[in-house]
């Protein structure tokens, strides 16, 4: 398959994509649509984001669907409204010349009215987010009883959003003999066990290098305290007065402080999270589009269906608890054969990760100094009399004013009317960085004197043994219980959590600080720590800012009498995740324990607590 027109499609499909401009499938379309043309067998296809894959499953679909008949036949499930629509759009690009063809899109967020109107026209492709669509399956509206294909496009990403339950029900709803399509940039174990419960020796196809990164993207990483992360945000902005791009935040609420603080401070500038109405997330995602905006602050969920070429740089200003997602963040720039810069500020606790990241990418990430005052000033300044140089002076309004500021400026040189000149638009910048300090961290410096002490031939971006010294938890002393504050936070051993990262999160908000930890109580749905109580509000306020594999993470202070039945873990044990025998037991009542029976006596209590023991060093 060289072109589409050699692909077998139905000659209006191929005119519409043709009028599209497009002559040459992408790889993924490649391998995809021909596989998918001739056969009915299930699909696993594992490519990056932006590769091209609406149309991989899109064109087949188009291609042997019956426009005839008044029902739903392909369902296409994605992971957010904007990005259902945006594969709607495209749906209804490629079938611009199939007149019968009806698609209609169904989300969260919006009016269901129009949505069960639309339904009951008889679309034969529907496009949706899972909670929607479950939801019109329940009403009885949409009816996927005579379903040909199930399409699960970003299928990682949905089960990272807590989808798993919905795509559980739908798939069940769904007829046997159907064909189920699943496109993901990551095969997880959960993407597993879909393909073994709900697909039938599916054919599977990858293209590239698994997770690898683009050759048209450099990787930098600045290094500063934690403190002036937002500082050195504005400094590489400022550096590169061209910039367009994504910077990611880990939280909503760190997305819309770090959007605010740049609109503060002059930045063309706004931020892109979900507690905007659709309405709000359009007016934004046009405006960025449009490059009415030059850099556009989101999370990870809030980006998905925004779909840029040409963006200059991808900035991560906090980094992404999974290395895969720093390839797809970094894949957003660098497209459609043009040059990227994917940027990481980190502290100095960050280095094991993003050492495990580099390890993900395949490529190396360079580190660089956070730009200085005279560099910067170099630079806006270089970069105004690039815009000076290429000001358009054939508008003849302009020489009708011309007599007027001769004589106004006649009694200047033309070196001074330069000067002055320059000087009015670049003062600001001046004032700014008159006396910047440095930003690069102490750690920073260390780091370079030690590469530069190695021997040839063995240094490496990230050591393993920096890495490891400064990623791993501190010695802490421990204290008596009155001088602890206990904590309860919404995560646990669903969402991976162990002692080893909840205290590299307290690591995270507490830098250069020796805080004294002390027991942990991880349990399913949520878990319970203790910290110094001088350090406690410091804690609270970083971690209720902070994210955990895309969950936002919600911290409450709890009573120090307040426990719960779960695994008791303690700081000072030599190995994460052990077991503390004489975990206390507490007065705390989960909302699903309430109205649970006591126990019957301490016998029976005590060989349960022996058999959570040793499941927990079985598992950790």
């Amino acid at each position: 398959m060289i072109s589409f027109k050699e692909s077998g499609l139905r000659p209006e499909i191929v005119e519409a994509v043709e009028a599209m401009g497009f002559q040459n499938p992408t790889p993924i379309q490649a391998e995809c649509i021909p596989f998918l043309i001739g056969t009915e067998q299930d699909l696993i296809a594992n490519a990056q984001t932006g590769t091209g894959k609406t149309a991989a499953f899109g064109l087949p679909i188009l291609h042997k669907i019956d426009l005839t008949l008044k029902h739903t036949q392909a369902l296409i499930l994605s992971p957010t409204r904007e990005l259902a629509l945006q594969i709607s759009n495209e749906m209804e690009k490629f079938s611009r010349n199939l007149p019968q063809l009806q698609i209609a899109s169904v989300y969260g967020g919006a009016s269901i009215e129009p949505q069960i109107s639309a339904l009951r026209r008889g679309p034969q492709i529907v496009v949706g987010t899972p909670g929607r669509v479950l939801d019109l399956i329940n009403r009885g509206v949409l009816k996927v009883e005579r379903l040909g294909w199930l399409v699960l496009d970003e299928a990682d990403e949905m089960l990272n959003m807590g989808f798993k339950d919905d795509l559980d029900s739908i798939l069940q709803n769904a007829p046997k003999n159907r064909q189920t399509l699943l496109f993901s940039a990551t095969i997880p174990a959960e993407i597993v066990r879909i393909s073994h419960n709900y697909m039938s020796n599916p054919n599977q196809i990858s293209v590239a290098r698994r997770n690898s990164g683009a050759d048209n993207i450099e990787h930098f990483v600045y290094e500063v305290n934690a403190r002036d992360k937002y500082e050195a945000l504005k400094r590489i902005a400022d550096i590169n007065p061209s910039i367009y791009g994504i910077v990611f935040c880990r939280t909503r609420t760190e997305t819309k402080e770090i959007a605010d603080k740049l609109i503060k401070d002059g930045y063309n500038a706004d931020a892109l999270h979900g507690d905007l109405s659709q309405s709000q997330r359009e007016f934004v995602m046009r405006r960025f589009r449009l490059k009415n905006l030059q850099m556009l602050v989101a999370t990870d969920v809030a980006a998905r269906g925004l779909d840029v070429d040409d963006l200059t740089h991808v900035i991560n200003y906090s980094l992404p608890d999974e290395a895969e997602v720093y390839v797809h963040r970094s894949g957003r720039t660098g497209r459609a054969g043009k040059k990227g810069v994917a940027v990481s500020i980190i502290h100095h606790r960050e280095h094991l990760k993003m050492r495990d990241i580099q390890k993900v990418l395949g490529k190396n990430i360079q580190r660089a100094s956070v730009p200085n005052g005279r560099e910067i000033c170099e630079k806006q300044l270089f970069n105004l009399v690039n815009v000076m140089e290429q000001v358009d002076l054939t508008n003849t309004e302009i020489d009708s004013f011309m007599d007027v500021i001769y004589k106004k400026l006649d009694w200047m040189t033309k070196e001074e009317v330069i000067k002055r000149f320059v000087a009015t638009e670049f003062n600001r910048f001046l004032d700014y960085y008159k006396n910047a300090r440095d930003l690069n961290s102490i750690s920073d410096g260390r780091n370079q004197r030690q590469d530069e002490r190695e021997p040839k031939g063995r240094r490496t971006e990230y050591s393993q043994e920096r890495a490891d010294r400064n990623s791993a938890p501190r010695d802490r002393e421990r204290r008596p219980n009155g001088s602890f504050q206990r904590f309860h936070i919404n995560l646990g051993l669903k969402n991976h959590l162990n002692p080893a990262s909840l205290i590299g999160m307290i690591n995270r908000v507490t830098p250069g600080v020796q805080v004294s930890i002390g027991q942990i109580e991880i349990l399913k749905s949520f878990s319970f720590f203790e910290v110094d109580k001088q350090y406690s509000q410091q804690i609270f306020d970083g971690l209720r800012s902070m994210g955990y594999r895309g969950e936002e993470v919600i911290i409450e202070m709890a009573n120090s009498k307040q426990a719960s039945e779960g695994r008791s873990f303690s700081k000072s044990d030599s190995k994460p995740g052990r077991p503390e025998s004489k975990a206390p037991r507490g007065e705390f009542k989960s909302p699903r324990s309430e109205g649970k029976a006591p126990r019957a006596d301490k016998k029976d209590d005590k060989k349960k607590v022996t058999s959570k023991e040793r499941r927990a060093k079985k598992q950790w």
